[in-house]
Formats: structure tokens, sequence, C-alpha cells
């Protein structure tokens, strides 16, 4: 049987080049369209790369005749909070302006089946915890409102022209590939995990502790951390629920249960059998005290259920990643 061909928009990236691999293995054919601008050229070992731009409609489209791609999996979007807030023109301008152009693109090129990167900043300050997939969605920064508005094209666009469609939701991806064969490379780099550990090894500067006094158990802000192969593995799901006839919905990736900081920097300082110098700062504008998933609904109609998520997981393959 030949495989069955994806387009995977900004698979040269952290979470979508795990998605390839998690793809190939489920006997998918990854083909990454990446303009490498945030992306890595070595990060692509699934499948083909076609390096070109998602605006570029004769490129998208010629790239979904040559290899008869009937999905789509779109991971090409910025995804700096603090940069958002600088310049929400840029974000705007990327993940709305160019993900419309990729979605007439597709679409008129015959594709009914569409995977959305999407993010829990759509949630702005929860309300209660944990998040539930209909509680209010009112973003704090350009960087969720860009997302919340790619999910609600994805829903006129649904229904105006019968494309079925999965927003998921991450809360935060971290980890690095089992097997080393993929990982984090961003830069800047804003996630805590490699900021935590790059403090440890000396190759970054201390960690910046943002905020002791929120009203959680340590004061520290606590969050959802999901490992990115799980998150891969949700993607395959939301593609085979879409195969098999699945309706359009939203869907968060998340474990449940949230870490403070304080327990991320204890558990790399014991994972890595070193100290994690910090210092403590200001709180940010903007960021809330806890962001933690209720993922029973991707558990129950995707049939996903984390398997890699524990903190210890999460730090020690990220640990094997950087220290490689």
């Amino acid at each position: 049987m030949v495989p069955r061909a994806v387009l995977v928009t900004g698979g040269a990236g952290y979470i979508g080049s795990h998605t390839c691999k998690a793809l190939a293995c489920a006997g998918y054919f990854p083909v990454t369209l990446d303009n490498l601008v945030h992306g890595h050229r070595q990060a692509v070992r699934w499948g083909p790369l076609v390096e070109g731009d998602i605006r570029d409609k004769d490129l998208v489209q010629r790239t979904v005749s040559q290899h008869h791609i009937e999905s789509v999996l779109h991971f090409a979007g910025f995804c700096y909070v603090g940069e958002s807030m600088r310049d929400p023109a840029k974000y705007f301008d990327n993940n709305v302006g160019a993900g419309l152009a990729l979605l007439e693109a597709v679409h008129s090129a015959g594709v009914r089946r569409f995977v959305f990167s999407s993010s829990c900043a759509t949630y702005g300050v929860p309300q209660t915890i944990p998040i539930g997939e209909d509680d209010t969605q009112s973003p704090v920064n350009p960087y969720g409102e860009s997302k919340l508005f790619f999910e609600r094209a994805l829903r006129w666009y649904g229904e105006a022209y019968a494309l079925r469609s999965v927003a998921l939701r991450y809360f935060n991806a971290a980890g690095a590939d089992p097997d080393g064969e993929a990982g984090e490379q961003h830069d800047p780099e804003t996630h805590l995990i490699p900021l935590a550990i790059g403090a440890a090894l000396g190759t970054r500067p201390p960690l910046q502790i943002f905020g002791t006094d929120y009203p959680t158990p340590d004061g520290t802000a606590g969050r959802d951390y999901v490992h990115v192969s799980d998150l891969a593995h949700a993607h395959v799901r939301a593609l085979a629920y879409l195969d098999g006839g699945g309706a359009s919905g939203s869907f968060n990736l998340g474990t449940g249960r949230g870490h403070s900081v304080l327990e991320v920097v204890a558990a790399v300082e014991r994972i890595g059998e070193r100290p994690v110098p910090r210092r403590e700062a200001a709180r940010r504008a903007g960021d809330p005290a806890s962001l933690v998933a209720a993922p029973g609904r991707a558990q129950e109609l995707l049939s996903w259920t984390p398997q890699r998520s524990s903190l210890d997981s999460l730090i020690a393959t990220a640990w094997r990643w950087h220290t490689r």
C-alpha cells in the first residue's frame, strides 16, 4: 500500500518535526513545507522538504498535486508571546494573513481535512481551573488572538465549504524525542525547561523566575507540561479521527496536572545533578497564575492519552538532547 501523503507546514520546527516522525511511524508520508525562518533543514528526516512560503499559492497547489495531498497539518506560525506584544503586526500578518492564504490555496486544491496547531493562549486568563474547550476564549496577547482568529476562520470554512478541521490547543510543549532524533532548537529560547537546563549547564544566564507572589502553593506560576512526542501522537490521532469521518472540533492537549516553576527547577537539579542558578524578577504582564487543561475530550474522541508527560520524563529527554 502506498503511504498517504500529508502536507506538514512548519515541519522543520520543534513540534512539526516530531510530528513528521510520528506520521512516518504510523504509515503516512509527511511532506514538509517550510521557509526555514525558524525551522531547521536537518530536522526534516522522515519525508521531503519543500522549501518555500505558505503564501505562495502556486507552490502550495503544485505540492498538493504532485504528492496527492488530502490532509494538511498546519504548524507554520510565530509563537513568541512577548514579541507579539511588541510587534502585533508581525503576528497578524503571518499567523492570520499567511494562514488564510494557505487555507485558501489548499481548499481550492481540493483538500478537505485540516489539523491546526492552536494554543491555550486563546483562553487568556482562565476563570476556572482546569480549562475546558467550551470555556471563554478571551486572549490577552496578539499571539493568542491570532490563533483564535484562525480557529474561527476554520469554523466558517467548514460551514461554507465542507472543510473538516481539528484545532489542537496545546498547553506547554516540552521534552525531546526519546531516541534523540529531534529536539528543541529555538532562537531566541523562551521556554522554561531549556532555559533552566542551560542555566544549570552554564550555557545560558541564570534563570529568571518571573513572579514569586502568585496565589499558588509556592508562589510561582503553574503550567501543564506535555511531552512533545505525546503532542505529535495527538496529531496522528486527530488525522485518523478526520480520516474516519469525525466532525470538526477543538481539543485541549494537556495532562490535567500543573507544575510550578520551582517544581520544574527542582526536577532539573535532581535529574541533572547540579544547581540551577536563578534570580527572581517581577511578574510578566498577562501571565496567569495557573494554566491546566481539562483533557477529557481528546481522551474520549481522539483516543489520546499522554504517555511520556511525567515531569521526570520531560526533563530527562530534554537534558539528553541539550547535552548530546
